[in-house]
């Protein structure tokens, strides 16, 4: 009888586990998608080419690339691509761009260039009828959802391929409820290892994350996770038993691109050119 109930009892905690890490798979748009490789923060050359520019997402669309970008809502309901809340690493001020309007963001420049700071509908404009985005979702003090929101409703305006990731399971959350005909990714990393990469989560909430635990809630369509970090036991387990899309981050050389598409993962690049 003891035997039986320890069998039992790990039949349940298998199943439950299964329940946490699960995923959505088979959405059509995967036949678009996998054709690509993506471009992080656009297909950007520094100094002369500075991240999320529109230099670098034309560079991108020349080069038959897609593109990663970052999405950030501000106080006037824009939508400004660029990685950081703080524009103080890339622009030289410190301000926050949630605290600014489209007008006053178009007085700052990129990295000591002429490049402005686009806009997300600047930037569907150059890739109408082009190569697919992948889309991060960047809240800050809780506009979650009206990140998502806002920017479900710009890219309704453009004939753009793309798909959508955040490391907030939140704006997955409001993805599945409201939208979800459109592919949703859960971003990713173990957590521990990059102590400077909290998100601003708690101990208890970066390890659900690190271990996708999340799943269960957002159902994601694919994982975004750091590629130094993909020995992950639970993402492995994703793989398998509900052959999810993995998509890669930040591949830095031929030999990491060539190691990760063996594996059927997309990869998001930059430092190099994947056709070497």
């Amino acid at each position: 009888m003891i035997i039986l109930a320890i069998l039992l009892a790990l039949v349940v905690l298998w199943e439950l586990w299964m329940l946490m890490i699960r995923c959505r798979r088979g959405h059509p748009q995967w036949k678009i998608l996998r054709l690509y490789r993506y471009a992080h923060r656009g297909y950007h050359q520094k100094p002369q080419i500075p991240e999320n520019s529109m230099a670098a997402f034309r560079r991108a669309v020349d080069h038959n690339y897609g593109a990663e970008l970052d999405v950030h809502l501000m106080k006037d309901g824009n939508l400004a691509v660029i990685h950081d809340s703080s524009l103080l690493r890339t622009a030289g001020v410190d301000v926050e761009v949630e605290d600014l309007t489209a007008e006053e963001l178009a007085q700052y420049r990129l990295e000591g260039t002429d490049e402005r700071i686009p806009l997300l509908e600047e930037v569907l404009e150059l890739f109408e009828g082009k190569t697919p985005l992948i889309v991060e979702l960047k809240p800050a003090r809780g506009n979650h959802n009206a990140l998502a929101e806002a920017t479900c409703a710009m890219l309704d305006r453009y004939g753009v391929k793309y798909c959508l990731e955040s490391f907030d399971p939140r704006c997955l959350l409001w993805l599945k409820k409201h939208r979800p005909e459109i592919v949703r990714g859960q971003l990713s990393q173990q957590f521990s290892r990059h102590p400077g990469d909290d998100e601003g989560y708690g101990k208890l909430t970066l390890f659900v994350l690190s271990h996708l635990w999340g799943n269960c809630m957002t159902k994601p369509d694919f994982i975004a996770y750091r590629y130094s970090d993909r020995n992950c036991a639970t993402l492995r387990w994703c793989r398998r038993i509900y052959h999810v899309q993995e998509v890669n981050w930040t591949i830095t050389s031929k030999e990491e691109m060539e190691d990760a598409e063996r594996d059927g993962n997309l990869v998001i690049f930059e430092r190099f050119d994947p056709r070497g």
